[in-house]
């Protein structure tokens, strides 16, 4: 029997210690809904789940210049779909214009609406999108990832230009006017020209929204599936981390108890000296 010593204490003490701390951790666990309480836990799941974080806010960044570009797309066509009412009106003046039973003040009154309407067309090509112009020749790049070696992955998004000649001539006094049967002859024709290309234009900036909705949409598909293998790695499973929780708390108080009992065990050396 050993009154210095006490092994009996010293082992209760160290196994309270681990236990209590085991206890702190799985407290935190539950409080912050995080698995790794430390980033000793798990050192390589931390680095992992660090990589998946940053390429989960990279998807989210691109999603969001992916929503631009839709916004932009849809400006574009909004303007566009202007841009055709009025070449339509402005067909079906020219050909009122070309019946010979109108005379020239009858045409005078119709070339004052046309050239309201190619005034309209024309102010067209100076719109912008947040300081952008939406219809220039330049194509719009489009980033959506990196690839394994770390380089951008991007698409070109389709431009779209009303200073091209179709629309030009159409705003062009010399090539469209009505203000005799023979010119608006030629207008019409300048015009139905326009009118084919601002179809063809217009199915660009279809396919463009097609293509930038379907981009955004893998993206959200990428992102959901990251955000599940990080999730795997860092967040906790409440009922399995409440069911370690309970049992270190019993830990910690039958280690408390022992403790107690082992402290007292060497006062049984009193009764042999008394």
């Amino acid at each position: 029997m050993i009154i210095n010593t006490n092994m009996g204490s010293s082992t209760a003490a160290r196994i309270l210690a681990e236990n209590s701390s085991a206890l702190q951790k799985s407290l935190k666990r539950l409080t912050t809904g995080n698995k790794i309480a430390s980033v000793a836990d798990n050192a390589a799941g931390v680095a992992v789940a660090s990589k998946l974080s940053a390429e989960i806010e990279r998807i989210g960044a691109s999603k969001d210049n992916l929503g631009n570009l839709i916004s932009f797309a849809q400006t574009q066509d909004g303007y566009m779909d202007k841009v055709s009412g009025a070449l339509q009106r402005m067909s079906e003046l020219a050909m009122l214009a070309t019946d010979e039973t109108k005379s020239d003040s009858d045409r005078a009154l119709y070339n004052s609406e046309f050239i309201e309407l190619q005034e309209f067309i024309g102010t067209m090509t100076s719109k912008q999108f947040n300081g952008i112009s939406l219809f220039s020749s330049d194509t719009l790049v489009a980033t959506v990832g990196l690839n394994s070696a770390g380089s951008a992955i991007t698409f070109g998004v389709g431009a779209v230009n009303l200073g091209d000649t179709a629309y030009t001539n159409v705003i062009a006094q010399g090539t469209a006017a009505i203000t005799n049967a023979a010119v608006a002859a030629n207008a019409l024709s300048v015009i139905q020209t326009a009118i084919g290309e601002l179809a063809t234009d217009r199915a660009v900036v279809g396919s463009n929204m097609s293509r930038l909705d379907s981009e955004k949409a893998a993206l959200s598909i990428l992102k959901d599936n990251l955000s599940s293998a990080r999730s795997r790695i860092v967040d906790v499973d409440v009922a399995e981390e409440s069911a370690n929780f309970a049992k270190q708390q019993i830990l910690v108080q039958s280690g408390t108890a022992m403790l107690a009992q082992a402290n007292i065990l060497p006062q049984a050396a009193l009764r042999l000296i008394s």
